[in-house]
């Protein structure tokens, strides 16, 4: 803010003394020096050319809402560190310094406010902490406001500046993108209002959740949205891009977003849709647990402030890319682990093996994805007792990296939908080596709710680096396709059992993993970003590779320690290329045994569980509420 809280004070302050003491400042884009305070009357959008400077959240909330209507909700981040990671730093230090230097205790400020007098829950990111990045406590404030919004039968607007998911909170970061995405789902259900205002830059993780799968996606002038950033395109398929790629004209364009605003006028515009939707929904007061809603703009940090250096979390460079999350501190590791809701019968179980026996990380990736490794195909051949093919997504489109239909299991048939890969490099290049487009996502989809209403229960098979990054990705959805599956699987009415059978990698696998039950593969790998990634944008250094798939704790047993598994499937002797059909006997009594009590679980139930499971990932411990008295 701007002076009209001590919270907002000291952001300024510490983030910007040098810079707020020069009179002048020089605009980024058409490079004219501009007296700082018509800057600041003018929106911070540069009254020579129009570019949009970035906003911190607390500014953000001061142009956005009525004078006076913010209280922040009563909830605290504290500091956590789910699977200790350390890169050039420890992870707490790297976080200790983000607070230090921005003044805020997460990446999101949460509150609820009046826009054109109309009542409403908001949240609010904010790019300086640590690029924006999705990790465990982000996601539980976020997750709490959508909550509270249901409670007090209120609009939901996030507003959104991200890199991705945090990547030195493991995969539990990735969870984040589920948990969110099915809170905006119960929102929608109650026929509640949900907007996000996409703001520069969003991506990865939060670009392929939330930020497109609310009833209404607005653009600030000037905003990048995309699945994949412009560096990591590059230098990943060696694409040539577009000069507007992922810009709001490009967005608009291609129908990605529902408008483009301009800074000046959004908070009439939100007014307008408020109204539309509140005369229907009322409006009501929210309270959660802990108190009132009360507190200063970007106030509650809980936990020791260290010193350190901070470095933007899940970005590429300017340009950001995914990360991950991560379990809070102090949860009970038993209650974390167990999956799949109560009443399912089922424990979980490492089948002949040790769940805290010594791995070497790099070893398992690199058998995951080892050329002979079984594919989707291969096991629908063996592991099942008949499979048909259904092809296209009923837009034009038929990505041959997804493959599902209907498929026979002993005396039930089932739904399978998995990811292809393929075994020589004509196969490879033909199934984009198992890489997704848009449209493979809505064939997955389109199949899922074709079982769902025909009574059939889904399998999923997960073996993807990630979803296609590419210039024809973008400009088809990425980002809203994968956002759309996890959306849907958070409410699909019928069993869903989702198995990684190879690699896991980030919200393209995510896309076809929100399920009742998770298993994975021995030698299977599930992560938020590849090592190579992972290694690339923290240490800078090839060399750092085997360190990096250390690190981010993406291996079955440590899947299965996190809770994000429900059990590891053992694979043949040295490997499942070792031994295909031996692989395939074994797939095959794991599905068995783990959809068979799904089938007696009522409906309502399945999906109560299941949201229950997304829920509970990386959340309790990491957010707690503050005393406040009632309002």
């Amino acid at each position: 803010m701007t002076g009209r809280t001590a919270t907002g004070a000291a952001i300024r302050r510490n983030a910007f003394v040098d810079l707020d003491q020069q009179p002048w400042t020089r605009c980024r884009s058409c490079r004219t020096l501009v007296y700082r305070k018509r800057l600041r009357r003018n929106l911070d959008v540069c009254p020579e050319c129009g570019d949009h400077r970035r906003l911190e959240a607390p500014e953000r909330i001061r142009q956005l809402v009525d004078r006076g209507t913010f209280s922040q909700l009563p909830d605290v981040a504290v500091q956590v560190d789910p699977i200790g990671f350390v890169d050039s730093m420890p992870y707490p230090q790297r976080l200790a310094a983000a607070r230090a230097e921005t003044g805020l205790a997460e990446a999101v400020l949460c509150g609820t406010a009046s826009i054109g007098g109309h009542r409403l829950v908001l949240a609010v990111m904010d790019f300086r902490f640590l690029g924006g990045s999705l990790g465990s406590a982000t996601g539980e404030l976020i997750t709490r406001a959508a909550e509270c919004a249901l409670t007090g039968r209120l609009p939901l607007i996030l507003v959104t500046a991200s890199g991705g998911a945090r990547m030195q909170e493991g995969v539990l970061a990735l969870m984040q993108m589920a948990t969110i995405s099915q809170a905006i789902a119960a929102l929608r259900e109650a026929g509640l209002l949900t907007v996000s205002l996409v703001t520069d830059p969003t991506y990865g993780g939060v670009a392929a959740s939330f930020a497109t799968c609310t009833d209404i996606v607005l653009a600030e002038s000037g905003s990048r949205l995309g699945f994949a950033g412009p560096r990591v395109i590059r230098q990943t398929i060696r694409q040539t891009l577009p000069e507007d790629f992922q810009t709001t004209d490009f967005l608009l364009r291609h129908g990605h977003v529902d408008m483009v605003v301009e800074r000046s006028v959004l908070r009439p515009r939100l007014g307008w849709l408020l109204g539309a939707a509140q005369r229907r929904t009322g409006g009501g007061v929210c309270r959660q647990a802990g108190g009132g809603i009360s507190g200063p703009i970007g106030g509650g940090i809980s936990g020791p402030i260290g010193g350190g250096t901070s470095r933007q979390s899940g970005t590429d460079g300017d340009r950001p890319v995914d990360g991950a999350s991560g379990r809070a501190a102090g949860a009970e590791p038993e209650r974390l682990a167990t999956t799949g809701g109560e009443g399912f019968g089922l424990r979980r179980r490492i089948d002949g093996l040790d769940p805290g026996d010594g791995t070497d990380a790099w070893r398992i990736v690199r058998s995951a994805r080892h050329a002979g490794r079984p594919t989707t195909l291969d096991y629908l051949a063996t592991a099942f007792d008949g499979f048909v093919e259904l092809h296209g997504d009923r837009l034009g489109v038929d990505c041959a990296a997804i493959v599902a239909g209907l498929a026979r299991l002993g005396d039930r048939y089932v739904a399978v939908v998995g990811h292809q890969k393929g075994h020589h490099p004509r196969e490879l290049r033909a199934r984009n080596f198992g890489m997704a487009s848009p449209a493979g996502y809505r064939k997955a989809l389109r199949v899922m709710r074709l079982a769902a209403g025909l009574g059939l229960p889904v399998v999923t098979l997960i073996d993807t680096p990630g979803a296609y990054p590419g210039v024809e990705a973008e400009q088809q959805g990425q980002a809203g396709a994968i956002a759309a599956s996890i959306l849907a699987m958070t409410g699909l009415r019928t069993p869903v059992v989702a198995v990684i059978i190879g690699e896991g990698g980030s919200g393209g696998a995510l896309a076809l993993a929100v399920a009742d039950r998770v298993l994975m593969l021995r030698n299977a790998v599930y992560s938020v970003i590849s090592p190579e990634g992972c290694a690339a944008i923290l240490w800078q250094d090839r060399a750092a590779v085997p360190r990096a798939a250390d690190a981010l704790r993406l291996t079955a047993p440590d899947l299965l320690r996190l809770g994000v598994a429900d059990a590891i499937i053992a694979e043949p002797a040295d490997g499942a290329h070792r031994d295909p059909a031996g692989a395939a006997a074994l797939l095959r009594r794991a599905l068995v045994d783990n959809l068979t009590p799904l089938l007696d679980v009522p409906t309502e139930e399945l999906i109560r569980l299941r949201r229950q499971r997304f829920r509970r990932y990386g959340a309790a411990a990491s957010v707690v509420p503050t005393r406040t008295e009632s309002r």
